[in-house]
Protein backbone atom coordinates (compact mmCIF):
# COMPACT_ATOMS: atom_id res chain seq x y z
CA UNK A 1 0.00 0.00 0.00
CA UNK A 2 2.89 2.43 -0.30
CA UNK A 3 1.36 4.37 -3.34
CA UNK A 4 -2.62 3.91 -2.36
CA UNK A 5 -2.29 7.91 -2.08
CA UNK A 6 -1.52 8.09 -5.98
CA UNK A 7 -5.26 7.37 -6.86
CA UNK A 8 -6.46 10.40 -5.45
CA UNK A 9 -3.52 12.66 -7.05
CA UNK A 10 -1.20 13.47 -10.18
CA UNK A 11 2.57 14.35 -9.15
CA UNK A 12 6.07 14.40 -10.29
CA UNK A 13 9.11 13.48 -7.96
CA UNK A 14 12.85 13.91 -8.60
CA UNK A 15 14.93 10.99 -8.36
CA UNK A 16 15.37 11.66 -4.56
CA UNK A 17 11.76 11.92 -3.97
CA UNK A 18 11.50 15.23 -4.07
CA UNK A 19 7.99 16.71 -4.93
CA UNK A 20 7.66 18.96 -8.32
CA UNK A 21 4.58 19.26 -9.04
CA UNK A 22 1.19 18.43 -7.40
CA UNK A 23 -2.44 18.38 -8.21
CA UNK A 24 -5.45 16.66 -7.00
CA UNK A 25 -7.55 14.22 -9.24
CA UNK A 26 -10.67 13.07 -7.40
CA UNK A 27 -13.96 11.21 -8.77
CA UNK A 28 -16.72 13.60 -8.44
CA UNK A 29 -18.42 11.48 -5.76
CA UNK A 30 -14.86 11.22 -3.36
CA UNK A 31 -15.87 10.41 -0.04
CA UNK A 32 -12.58 10.43 2.35
CA UNK A 33 -14.67 8.24 4.69
CA UNK A 34 -15.84 5.69 2.12
CA UNK A 35 -12.92 5.54 -0.53
CA UNK A 36 -9.88 5.67 2.25
CA UNK A 37 -11.46 4.47 5.53
CA UNK A 38 -13.23 1.40 4.14
CA UNK A 39 -11.25 0.98 1.23
CA UNK A 40 -7.87 0.13 3.07
CA UNK A 41 -10.35 -1.62 5.49
CA UNK A 42 -10.76 -3.87 2.83
CA UNK A 43 -7.46 -3.99 1.79
CA UNK A 44 -5.31 -4.30 5.40
CA UNK A 45 -8.12 -4.88 7.91
CA UNK A 46 -5.95 -5.49 10.36
CA UNK A 47 -2.89 -2.46 9.96
CA UNK A 48 -3.36 -0.38 13.54
CA UNK A 49 -4.96 3.33 11.80
CA UNK A 50 -5.04 4.55 15.20
CA UNK A 51 -2.81 4.16 18.42
CA UNK A 52 -4.27 5.57 21.27
CA UNK A 53 -3.02 6.59 24.83
CA UNK A 54 -4.16 9.06 27.34
CA UNK A 55 -2.80 10.54 30.67
CA UNK A 56 -3.72 7.45 33.09
CA UNK A 57 -1.33 4.82 30.47
CA UNK A 58 -4.98 3.23 29.13
CA UNK A 59 -4.39 2.21 25.55
CA UNK A 60 -6.44 1.57 22.69
CA UNK A 61 -5.52 0.45 19.27
CA UNK A 62 -8.19 0.88 16.47
CA UNK A 63 -7.61 -0.75 12.98
CA UNK A 64 -8.77 0.24 9.82
CA UNK A 65 -11.83 -2.59 9.91
CA UNK A 66 -12.03 -1.23 13.21
CA UNK A 67 -12.68 2.46 11.99
CA UNK A 68 -15.13 1.26 9.01
CA UNK A 69 -17.13 -0.84 11.29
CA UNK A 70 -17.48 2.04 14.59
CA UNK A 71 -18.06 5.17 11.95
CA UNK A 72 -20.63 2.31 10.11
CA UNK A 73 -22.53 1.96 13.26
CA UNK A 74 -22.30 5.87 14.06
CA UNK A 75 -23.99 6.43 10.26
CA UNK A 76 -27.27 4.11 10.89
CA UNK A 77 -26.98 5.54 14.84
CA UNK A 78 -27.09 9.21 13.37
CA UNK A 79 -29.86 8.63 10.35
CA UNK A 80 -31.81 6.49 13.21
CA UNK A 81 -31.93 9.54 15.17
CA UNK A 82 -32.75 12.05 12.60
CA UNK A 83 -29.54 13.94 11.25
CA UNK A 84 -29.98 14.47 7.55
CA UNK A 85 -27.12 15.35 5.11
CA UNK A 86 -26.37 18.82 5.22
CA UNK A 87 -27.04 18.83 8.87
CA UNK A 88 -24.70 20.43 11.44
CA UNK A 89 -23.48 18.60 14.04
CA UNK A 90 -21.19 20.04 16.51
CA UNK A 91 -18.17 17.72 18.68
CA UNK A 92 -16.18 18.78 21.80
CA UNK A 93 -14.79 15.63 22.34
CA UNK A 94 -10.82 16.81 23.21
CA UNK A 95 -8.39 14.03 21.78
CA UNK A 96 -10.98 11.02 22.77
CA UNK A 97 -11.06 8.44 20.26
CA UNK A 98 -15.27 8.94 19.77
CA UNK A 99 -14.24 11.84 17.46
CA UNK A 100 -12.71 9.56 14.59
CA UNK A 101 -15.45 7.71 14.82
CA UNK A 102 -18.02 10.46 14.43
CA UNK A 103 -16.04 12.36 12.18
CA UNK A 104 -15.82 9.43 9.34
CA UNK A 105 -19.84 8.10 10.41
CA UNK A 106 -21.15 12.22 9.50
CA UNK A 107 -19.03 12.27 6.07
CA UNK A 108 -20.73 8.65 5.30
CA UNK A 109 -24.16 10.26 5.53
CA UNK A 110 -23.42 13.77 4.17
CA UNK A 111 -23.81 15.50 7.40
CA UNK A 112 -21.20 18.50 8.47
CA UNK A 113 -19.20 17.79 11.25
CA UNK A 114 -18.44 20.87 13.16
CA UNK A 115 -15.13 20.45 15.84
CA UNK A 116 -15.16 22.88 18.78
CA UNK A 117 -12.68 23.18 21.99
CA UNK A 118 -13.43 21.86 24.84
CA UNK A 119 -12.36 25.66 26.46
CA UNK A 120 -15.66 27.47 25.39
CA UNK A 121 -18.19 28.81 27.51
CA UNK A 122 -21.15 29.68 27.52
CA UNK A 123 -21.56 32.77 25.06
CA UNK A 124 -19.43 31.12 22.68
CA UNK A 125 -21.78 28.18 22.40
CA UNK A 126 -24.70 30.65 22.51
CA UNK A 127 -22.89 32.35 19.52
CA UNK A 128 -21.85 29.28 17.59
CA UNK A 129 -25.16 27.34 18.10
CA UNK A 130 -26.97 30.28 16.47
CA UNK A 131 -24.67 31.16 13.34
CA UNK A 132 -24.61 27.67 12.34
CA UNK A 133 -27.96 26.58 13.38
CA UNK A 134 -25.83 23.69 14.88
CA UNK A 135 -28.86 20.68 15.44
CA UNK A 136 -26.74 17.99 17.44
CA UNK A 137 -23.89 17.95 19.47
CA UNK A 138 -21.71 15.18 20.67
CA UNK A 139 -19.68 16.39 23.98
CA UNK A 140 -17.53 14.58 26.78
CA UNK A 141 -18.86 14.71 30.70
CA UNK A 142 -15.34 16.46 31.25
CA UNK A 143 -14.28 19.92 32.18
CA UNK A 144 -17.91 20.84 32.90
CA UNK A 145 -18.78 21.17 29.21
CA UNK A 146 -22.34 19.70 29.53
CA UNK A 147 -22.88 23.02 31.77
CA UNK A 148 -21.66 25.20 29.44
CA UNK A 149 -23.66 24.05 27.03
CA UNK A 150 -26.84 23.85 28.49
CA UNK A 151 -26.55 26.83 29.65
CA UNK A 152 -26.37 28.13 26.24
CA UNK A 153 -29.18 26.33 25.38
CA UNK A 154 -31.77 28.90 27.41
CA UNK A 155 -30.90 31.00 24.65
CA UNK A 156 -30.99 28.52 21.96
CA UNK A 157 -34.05 26.12 20.84
CA UNK A 158 -32.47 24.38 17.62
CA UNK A 159 -30.99 21.55 19.48
CA UNK A 160 -32.85 18.29 18.57
CA UNK A 161 -30.42 16.31 20.72
CA UNK A 162 -27.21 15.41 23.00
CA UNK A 163 -25.01 12.99 22.93
CA UNK A 164 -22.47 12.50 26.00
CA UNK A 165 -19.39 10.34 25.95
CA UNK A 166 -17.02 9.99 29.27
CA UNK A 167 -19.75 10.32 32.12
CA UNK A 168 -23.77 10.69 31.74
CA UNK A 169 -26.10 12.76 32.28
CA UNK A 170 -29.84 13.48 32.33
CA UNK A 171 -31.28 14.45 29.34
CA UNK A 172 -28.13 12.85 27.18
CA UNK A 173 -27.94 10.27 25.21
CA UNK A 174 -24.89 8.28 26.38
CA UNK A 175 -22.97 7.80 22.56
CA UNK A 176 -20.86 4.65 22.28
CA UNK A 177 -23.61 2.59 24.13
CA UNK A 178 -25.74 3.85 21.65
CA UNK A 179 -23.50 3.58 18.99
CA UNK A 180 -23.19 -0.26 19.86
CA UNK A 181 -26.57 -1.23 18.82
CA UNK A 182 -26.52 -0.25 15.30
CA UNK A 183 -24.95 -2.07 12.32
CA UNK A 184 -21.10 -2.30 11.17
CA UNK A 185 -22.58 -2.44 7.42
CA UNK A 186 -23.38 0.89 5.80
CA UNK A 187 -24.43 0.74 2.47
CA UNK A 188 -22.77 3.70 0.43
CA UNK A 189 -24.74 7.06 0.58
CA UNK A 190 -23.69 9.74 -2.67
CA UNK A 191 -22.20 12.37 -1.71
CA UNK A 192 -20.38 14.85 -4.11
CA UNK A 193 -16.60 16.12 -4.15
CA UNK A 194 -17.74 20.08 -3.89
CA UNK A 195 -20.69 19.75 -0.96
CA UNK A 196 -20.02 20.59 2.52
CA UNK A 197 -18.48 17.88 4.72
CA UNK A 198 -16.67 20.07 7.62
CA UNK A 199 -16.80 23.16 9.15
CA UNK A 200 -14.37 25.23 11.76
CA UNK A 201 -15.00 28.35 13.56
CA UNK A 202 -11.65 30.42 13.41
CA UNK A 203 -10.31 31.75 16.06
CA UNK A 204 -9.66 34.70 14.77
CA UNK A 205 -7.82 37.67 17.06
CA UNK A 206 -10.24 40.32 16.54
CA UNK A 207 -14.43 40.33 15.83
CA UNK A 208 -16.37 37.38 15.92
CA UNK A 209 -14.57 34.06 14.80
CA UNK A 210 -15.80 33.19 11.21
CA UNK A 211 -17.58 30.18 9.95
CA UNK A 212 -14.87 28.28 7.58
CA UNK A 213 -16.49 25.77 5.49
CA UNK A 214 -14.82 22.71 3.39
CA UNK A 215 -15.79 20.17 0.86
CA UNK A 216 -14.94 16.75 1.34
CA UNK A 217 -12.18 17.74 -1.83
CA UNK A 218 -10.09 19.34 1.81
CA UNK A 219 -9.19 15.97 3.29
CA UNK A 220 -7.35 14.67 -0.05
CA UNK A 221 -5.73 18.22 0.19
CA UNK A 222 -3.75 16.67 2.67
CA UNK A 223 -1.94 14.29 0.94
CA UNK A 224 0.61 17.41 0.46
CA UNK A 225 0.56 17.63 4.57
CA UNK A 226 1.10 13.65 5.45
CA UNK A 227 2.97 12.57 2.53
CA UNK A 228 5.47 15.34 1.96
CA UNK A 229 5.50 17.82 4.30
CA UNK A 230 5.09 15.12 7.87
CA UNK A 231 7.14 12.63 5.21
CA UNK A 232 4.89 9.70 6.75
CA UNK A 233 4.76 6.27 5.11
CA UNK A 234 3.48 2.82 6.46
CA UNK A 235 6.33 2.60 8.88
CA UNK A 236 5.33 5.51 10.50
CA UNK A 237 3.53 6.38 13.86
CA UNK A 238 3.11 9.87 13.66
CA UNK A 239 2.04 12.40 16.71
CA UNK A 240 -0.13 16.19 16.08
CA UNK A 241 -0.59 17.26 19.24
CA UNK A 242 -3.85 19.62 18.29
CA UNK A 243 -6.66 19.22 20.34
CA UNK A 244 -9.33 18.23 17.87
CA UNK A 245 -11.42 21.49 18.38
CA UNK A 246 -9.21 23.03 15.70
CA UNK A 247 -8.30 22.99 12.36
CA UNK A 248 -4.31 21.36 13.17
CA UNK A 249 -6.34 18.72 13.72
CA UNK A 250 -7.62 17.93 9.97
CA UNK A 251 -3.86 18.45 8.86
CA UNK A 252 -2.21 16.34 11.42
CA UNK A 253 -4.93 13.77 12.34
CA UNK A 254 -7.69 13.38 10.06
CA UNK A 255 -6.96 12.98 6.83
CA UNK A 256 -3.12 12.76 4.76
CA UNK A 257 -1.66 10.28 7.74
CA UNK A 258 -3.93 7.87 6.42
CA UNK A 259 -4.02 7.95 3.18
CA UNK A 260 0.06 8.07 3.53
CA UNK A 261 -0.47 4.17 5.30
CA UNK A 262 1.02 6.09 8.68
CA UNK A 263 -0.19 5.22 12.20
CA UNK A 264 -1.93 8.20 14.22
CA UNK A 265 -0.35 8.22 17.45
CA UNK A 266 -3.50 10.46 19.48
CA UNK A 267 -1.84 11.47 23.24
CA UNK A 268 -4.86 12.28 24.88
CA UNK A 269 -4.57 15.16 27.43
CA UNK A 270 -6.01 17.95 29.28
CA UNK A 271 -2.72 19.92 29.88
CA UNK A 272 0.34 20.09 28.19
CA UNK A 273 3.44 18.91 30.79
CA UNK A 274 6.96 18.83 28.50
CA UNK A 275 8.19 16.30 30.12
CA UNK A 276 4.68 13.94 29.73
CA UNK A 277 4.78 14.50 26.50
CA UNK A 278 8.94 13.90 26.06
CA UNK A 279 8.02 10.57 27.87
CA UNK A 280 5.33 9.60 25.48
CA UNK A 281 7.55 10.15 22.32
CA UNK A 282 10.20 8.11 23.97
CA UNK A 283 8.51 5.13 25.34
CA UNK A 284 6.34 4.55 22.12
CA UNK A 285 8.74 5.19 20.30
CA UNK A 286 7.22 7.68 17.93
CA UNK A 287 9.36 8.46 14.72
CA UNK A 288 7.11 11.44 13.26
CA UNK A 289 6.42 14.93 15.55
CA UNK A 290 4.53 17.85 15.13
CA UNK A 291 3.45 20.38 17.92
CA UNK A 292 4.01 24.65 17.68
CA UNK A 293 7.76 26.43 18.23
CA UNK A 294 6.09 27.00 22.06
CA UNK A 295 6.20 22.99 22.80
CA UNK A 296 9.68 22.83 21.18
CA UNK A 297 10.51 25.69 23.75
CA UNK A 298 9.20 24.04 26.58
CA UNK A 299 11.15 20.81 25.76
CA UNK A 300 14.35 22.55 25.51
CA UNK A 301 14.00 24.17 28.99
CA UNK A 302 12.68 20.98 30.47
CA UNK A 303 15.92 19.51 29.17
CA UNK A 304 15.07 17.45 26.32
CA UNK A 305 18.95 15.53 26.93
CA UNK A 306 17.16 13.84 29.18
CA UNK A 307 15.22 11.89 27.14
CA UNK A 308 15.99 9.31 24.55
CA UNK A 309 14.41 10.11 21.42
CA UNK A 310 16.06 8.41 19.30
CA UNK A 311 12.89 7.10 17.30
CA UNK A 312 12.15 10.16 15.79
CA UNK A 313 13.08 10.59 12.22
CA UNK A 314 11.26 13.29 11.48
CA UNK A 315 9.96 16.96 13.09
CA UNK A 316 7.94 19.45 11.94
CA UNK A 317 6.42 22.86 13.37
CA UNK A 318 3.16 25.09 12.49
CA UNK A 319 1.00 27.48 14.19
CA UNK A 320 2.92 29.91 15.08
CA UNK A 321 6.71 31.56 13.56
CA UNK A 322 10.03 29.50 14.55
CA UNK A 323 12.55 31.33 16.46
CA UNK A 324 15.93 30.50 14.71
CA UNK A 325 17.06 29.69 18.46
CA UNK A 326 14.71 26.90 19.00
CA UNK A 327 15.59 25.18 15.68
CA UNK A 328 19.11 24.74 16.51
CA UNK A 329 18.48 23.86 19.94
CA UNK A 330 16.47 21.01 18.55
CA UNK A 331 19.21 20.46 16.21
CA UNK A 332 22.05 20.51 18.30
CA UNK A 333 20.14 17.80 20.24
CA UNK A 334 17.99 15.31 18.29
CA UNK A 335 20.33 15.90 14.71
CA UNK A 336 16.54 16.83 13.27
CA UNK A 337 15.90 19.69 11.48
CA UNK A 338 12.56 21.46 12.17
CA UNK A 339 10.73 21.57 8.58
CA UNK A 340 8.11 24.44 8.86
CA UNK A 341 5.01 24.66 7.57
CA UNK A 342 2.68 27.49 6.73
CA UNK A 343 -1.19 27.54 6.01
CA UNK A 344 -4.43 28.35 7.98
CA UNK A 345 -7.88 26.87 9.01
CA UNK A 346 -9.19 27.66 5.11
CA UNK A 347 -6.27 25.63 3.70
CA UNK A 348 -3.89 22.90 3.54
CA UNK A 349 -0.29 23.79 4.13
CA UNK A 350 0.65 27.04 1.64
CA UNK A 351 4.14 27.53 2.10
CA UNK A 352 6.24 24.83 3.86
CA UNK A 353 9.51 23.05 4.14
CA UNK A 354 8.71 19.77 2.14
CA UNK A 355 10.59 16.63 2.06
CA UNK A 356 13.85 16.79 0.56
CA UNK A 357 14.32 20.65 1.27
CA UNK A 358 17.18 22.40 3.23
CA UNK A 359 15.41 24.36 5.85
CA UNK A 360 16.29 27.70 6.49
CA UNK A 361 15.90 28.58 10.43
CA UNK A 362 13.07 31.14 10.47
CA UNK A 363 11.85 30.54 6.77
CA UNK A 364 8.51 29.32 6.80
CA UNK A 365 10.05 27.51 3.20
CA UNK A 366 8.65 27.90 -0.12
CA UNK A 367 5.27 27.50 -1.66
CA UNK A 368 3.75 24.01 -2.26
CA UNK A 369 2.73 23.17 -5.59
CA UNK A 370 -0.63 22.90 -4.40
CA UNK A 371 -1.40 26.42 -4.78
CA UNK A 372 -0.29 29.22 -6.76
CA UNK A 373 1.25 31.72 -4.42
CA UNK A 374 2.40 35.30 -4.39
CA UNK A 375 3.29 37.89 -2.45
CA UNK A 376 1.47 41.58 -2.92
CA UNK A 377 1.26 44.82 -1.74
CA UNK A 378 -2.11 46.68 -0.51
CA UNK A 379 -3.18 47.59 -4.88
CA UNK A 380 -3.11 43.58 -5.13
CA UNK A 381 0.70 44.34 -6.93
CA UNK A 382 3.27 41.72 -6.95
CA UNK A 383 5.88 43.45 -5.09
CA UNK A 384 9.79 42.76 -5.71
CA UNK A 385 12.37 40.39 -3.83
CA UNK A 386 12.66 41.12 -0.19
CA UNK A 387 9.54 43.48 0.13
CA UNK A 388 6.83 42.84 2.59
CA UNK A 389 3.68 42.12 1.61
CA UNK A 390 0.80 39.74 1.93
CA UNK A 391 0.46 36.25 0.96
CA UNK A 392 -2.02 35.64 -1.23
CA UNK A 393 -3.29 32.52 -3.30
CA UNK A 394 -3.96 32.53 -7.43
CA UNK A 395 -7.70 31.18 -8.47
CA UNK A 396 -11.55 31.62 -8.87
CA UNK A 397 -13.32 32.31 -5.91
CA UNK A 398 -14.75 29.13 -3.87
CA UNK A 399 -13.31 26.55 -7.22
CA UNK A 400 -10.13 25.68 -5.71
CA UNK A 401 -10.20 22.08 -3.96
CA UNK A 402 -7.86 22.65 -1.32
CA UNK A 403 -9.09 26.00 -0.27
CA UNK A 404 -12.71 26.01 2.24
CA UNK A 405 -15.49 26.65 0.17
CA UNK A 406 -16.87 29.99 1.88
CA UNK A 407 -17.35 32.12 4.99
CA UNK A 408 -20.57 30.96 5.96
CA UNK A 409 -23.48 33.14 5.89
CA UNK A 410 -20.72 36.21 5.74
CA UNK A 411 -20.77 37.68 2.06
CA UNK A 412 -18.92 40.62 3.45
CA UNK A 413 -16.14 38.75 4.62
CA UNK A 414 -16.10 36.46 1.20
CA UNK A 415 -15.96 39.50 -0.64
CA UNK A 416 -12.86 40.82 1.53
CA UNK A 417 -10.69 37.86 1.06
CA UNK A 418 -11.22 37.66 -2.45
CA UNK A 419 -10.31 41.04 -3.83
CA UNK A 420 -8.74 41.93 -6.78
CA UNK A 421 -9.31 37.74 -8.13
CA UNK A 422 -7.23 36.11 -5.32
CA UNK A 423 -7.26 35.16 -1.66
CA UNK A 424 -6.07 37.02 1.15
CA UNK A 425 -4.77 35.09 3.33
CA UNK A 426 -4.00 38.56 5.85
CA UNK A 427 -0.60 37.40 6.74
CA UNK A 428 2.52 38.96 5.39
CA UNK A 429 6.07 38.00 4.61
CA UNK A 430 8.97 38.77 2.16
CA UNK A 431 10.67 36.00 -0.34
CA UNK A 432 14.84 36.12 -0.17
CA UNK A 433 16.71 35.17 -3.29
CA UNK A 434 16.56 31.44 -3.08
CA UNK A 435 12.55 31.73 -2.70
CA UNK A 436 12.26 30.97 0.73
CA UNK A 437 9.51 33.07 2.37
CA UNK A 438 9.70 34.19 5.96
CA UNK A 439 7.26 35.33 8.50
CA UNK A 440 6.58 39.17 9.43
CA UNK A 441 3.35 39.24 10.62
CA UNK A 442 -0.66 39.76 10.23
CA UNK A 443 -1.47 42.55 8.04
CA UNK A 444 -3.16 44.66 11.06
CA UNK A 445 0.09 43.51 12.65
CA UNK A 446 2.35 45.64 10.52
CA UNK A 447 4.22 48.39 12.25
CA UNK A 448 4.54 51.92 10.44
CA UNK A 449 6.55 53.88 11.99
CA UNK A 450 9.19 57.26 11.38
CA UNK A 451 8.55 55.63 7.47
CA UNK A 452 9.68 52.11 8.01
CA UNK A 453 7.26 49.06 8.01
CA UNK A 454 7.98 47.11 10.50
CA UNK A 455 6.74 43.16 11.21
CA UNK A 456 6.57 42.12 15.01
CA UNK A 457 7.97 38.90 14.79
CA UNK A 458 11.34 39.63 13.78
CA UNK A 459 11.84 41.54 17.30
CA UNK A 460 9.83 39.18 18.95
CA UNK A 461 12.20 36.78 17.93
CA UNK A 462 15.25 38.24 19.04
CA UNK A 463 13.43 39.21 22.35
CA UNK A 464 12.90 35.59 23.02
CA UNK A 465 16.72 34.45 22.80
CA UNK A 466 17.21 36.57 25.95
CA UNK A 467 16.86 34.79 29.30
CA UNK A 468 14.85 37.06 30.82
CA UNK A 469 11.86 36.80 28.10
CA UNK A 470 9.44 34.06 28.67
CA UNK A 471 6.73 35.37 26.38
CA UNK A 472 6.28 38.86 24.19
CA UNK A 473 4.45 40.77 21.99
CA UNK A 474 5.42 43.56 19.69
CA UNK A 475 2.78 46.47 18.67
CA UNK A 476 2.86 50.38 17.57
CA UNK A 477 2.07 52.50 20.29
CA UNK A 478 1.21 56.37 19.71
CA UNK A 479 4.06 58.97 20.50
CA UNK A 480 3.42 62.62 19.76
CA UNK A 481 6.52 63.24 17.68
CA UNK A 482 6.56 59.89 15.43
CA UNK A 483 3.23 58.81 15.54
CA UNK A 484 3.79 55.10 16.18
CA UNK A 485 6.66 53.86 17.87
CA UNK A 486 7.27 50.33 18.71
CA UNK A 487 6.35 49.20 21.33
CA UNK A 488 7.00 45.49 23.42
CA UNK A 489 4.47 43.83 26.09
CA UNK A 490 6.53 41.23 27.77
CA UNK A 491 6.37 38.43 30.38
CA UNK A 492 9.59 37.86 32.13
CA UNK A 493 10.80 34.25 33.73
CA UNK A 494 10.94 33.81 37.01
CA UNK A 495 14.09 34.33 37.80
CA UNK A 496 13.80 38.40 36.63
CA UNK A 497 12.09 41.23 37.89
CA UNK A 498 10.56 44.12 35.85
CA UNK A 499 12.99 47.23 36.41
CA UNK A 500 14.00 50.36 34.27
CA UNK A 501 17.87 48.88 33.77
CA UNK A 502 16.05 45.54 32.61
CA UNK A 503 14.27 47.50 29.89
CA UNK A 504 17.20 49.54 28.93
CA UNK A 505 18.94 46.09 28.37
CA UNK A 506 16.42 44.52 26.30
CA UNK A 507 16.20 47.65 24.20
CA UNK A 508 19.83 47.58 23.55
CA UNK A 509 19.83 43.48 23.04
CA UNK A 510 17.31 44.58 20.33
CA UNK A 511 19.69 47.51 19.18
CA UNK A 512 22.48 44.86 18.53
CA UNK A 513 20.96 42.54 16.42
CA UNK A 514 18.53 44.51 13.88
CA UNK A 515 18.05 47.67 12.17
CA UNK A 516 18.19 50.44 15.42
CA UNK A 517 14.97 51.90 13.90
CA UNK A 518 13.25 48.35 14.61
CA UNK A 519 13.85 48.39 18.60
CA UNK A 520 10.92 48.48 20.96
CA UNK A 521 11.23 52.64 22.36
CA UNK A 522 8.64 51.36 24.72
CA UNK A 523 8.74 48.44 26.88
CA UNK A 524 5.76 47.27 29.11
CA UNK A 525 5.91 44.36 31.78
CA UNK A 526 2.66 42.52 32.60
CA UNK A 527 1.71 39.12 34.14
CA UNK A 528 0.25 37.72 30.92
CA UNK A 529 -0.50 38.20 27.56
CA UNK A 530 -4.02 38.64 26.12
CA UNK A 531 -4.76 35.61 24.01
CA UNK A 532 -7.75 33.91 22.13
CA UNK A 533 -9.17 30.49 22.91
CA UNK A 534 -6.59 28.73 21.03
CA UNK A 535 -3.45 30.51 22.26
CA UNK A 536 -2.86 33.22 19.63
CA UNK A 537 -1.65 36.62 21.49
CA UNK A 538 -4.46 39.15 20.73
CA UNK A 539 -2.21 42.05 19.58
CA UNK A 540 -5.24 44.12 18.74
CA UNK A 541 -6.43 43.92 22.58
CA UNK A 542 -2.74 45.42 23.41
CA UNK A 543 -3.33 48.53 20.99
CA UNK A 544 -6.69 48.62 21.83
CA UNK A 545 -6.15 49.33 25.51
CA UNK A 546 -2.92 51.29 25.17
CA UNK A 547 -5.75 54.15 22.94
CA UNK A 548 -7.58 53.95 26.32
CA UNK A 549 -4.66 55.05 28.35
CA UNK A 550 -4.13 57.85 26.12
Amino acid sequence: MKDFYKRFVKEELDDEGRLLSFELDLKDNFNFSYDVVDELARLQPDKTAILWVNEAGEEHRFTYRDLKEQSSRVANMMLAHGVKKGDFVMAVLKRHYEFWFLAYGLMKIGAILVPATNQLMKKDYTYRFKAADIKYIVATAENNVPDHIEQALEEYDGMKEKFITHGSRDGWTDFLPEIAKYSPEFERVETHVDEPMLMYFSSGTTGYPKMVLHRYSIAAAHIITGKHWHHLDENSLHLTVSETGWAKCAWGKMFGQFIAGATTFIYDFDRFNPSALLKVIQDYKLTSFCAPPTMYRFFIKEGIENYDLSSLKYSCIAGEALNPEVFNKWYEYTGLKLMEGFGQTESAVIVGNLYGMEPKPGSMGKPTPLYKVGIVNEDGKPVKQGETGEIVIYGERGKHPALFKEYYRNPAENDRAWRYGFYHTGDTAYMDEDGYYWYVGRTDDLIKASGYRIGPFEIESILMEHPSVLECAITAANDPIRGKVVKATIVLTKNYKPSDELAKELQNYVKRSTAPYKYPRIVEFVDELPKTISGKIKRGEIRKNDSKKN
